[in-house]
């Protein structure tokens, strides 16, 4: 489907004439494409870029799925992505994300502008488990400034008690709402 806010290399227009167009202040560049630089990045923009990258197999997952929630204010530059289908798939580019190939399971995915992402809540949680910095960091801030996100992931660490690093990302979310 082609939106009139976003375009995509190939198109509409080549590579070559979006990067004049983002040379010339025209555009910016948005996920996999790019957007006229004076219109609102929604929501619903920055998961509807990711669609030439996610397609029907993929969901955006941890720093990806808080860019696009809104958790987190700046694109990540590696994208992480998830398989949502059951069959395992081979990852077509490697350079732009990394692939995680366990099954990400339905009940923690939503659908936003037809592409898959991890729900807020599972999406705080993974970052709060994770073991490096820029993804605690960013767990730290959204937790801090989104509170219905913050009880959601301490509602699904609390479901998932046997998860990797559980304990870990419970105690930084009980540590944020301490804070406030």
């Amino acid at each position: 489907m082609v939106s009139p806010f976003l375009f995509f290399p190939g198109e509409r227009l080549a590579l070559t004439e979006l990067s004049a167009a983002c040379l010339d202040g025209l555009l910016v560049p948005l996920g996999e494409g790019f957007m006229p630089a004076d219109a609102v990045e929604t929501v619903w923009m920055r998961a509807r870029s990711l669609s030439p990258l996610l397609g029907e197999r993929w969901a955006g997952v941890r720093l990806t799925a808080a860019w696009v929630h809104g958790g987190t204010a700046t694109e990540p530059r590696r994208h992480h992505l998830q398989r949502v289908g059951p069959t395992r798939t081979r990852a077509r580019d490697a350079t732009r994300a990394v692939f995680h190939d366990v099954r990400l399971p339905a009940a923690d995915t939503t659908l936003v502008a037809g592409v898959h992402l991890s729900t807020p809540g599972r999406t705080l949680a993974d970052l709060a488990r994770s073991d490096d910095e820029d993804e605690r960091a960013a767990a730290i801030e959204w937790a801090a400034s989104d509170v219905e996100s913050r009880h959601e992931a301490q509602a699904w660490l609390a479901r998932h008690p046997t998860f990797p690093y559980g304990r870990r990302g419970a105690a930084l979310l009980a540590d944020v709402a301490a804070q406030r």
